[in-house]
């Protein structure tokens, strides 16, 4: 269970938020979890989210080395994921 908890989608009023949170989840990138927390500030979610977009959507590397790179920096942090 995470120590800060996942916002609920219902208490969200913003559209701009709800689009991310529901991109999250329909897609699953990046992770609905981190979303819902993320969206705990609507600063930290829109940077986040527009980022990702550009660099992980629209980016000019083949999704293939974007993945490769995902799993180099999990391995390199030891993440559990």
């Amino acid at each position: 269970m995470p120590r800060i908890p996942y916002v609920d989608p219902d208490t969200v009023k913003d559209p701009e938020i709800l689009g991310y949170l529901e991109r999250a989840r329909r897609e699953g990138t990046p992770r609905p979890e981190s979303q819902a927390i993320r969206a705990h500030s609507p600063n930290v979610i829109r940077a986040f989210s527009q980022a990702w977009e550009l660099t992980f959507r629209h980016g000019v590397l083949d999704h293939s080395i974007k993945e490769l790179c995902r799993v180099y920096v999990s391995k390199s942090i030891e993440c559990e994921y």
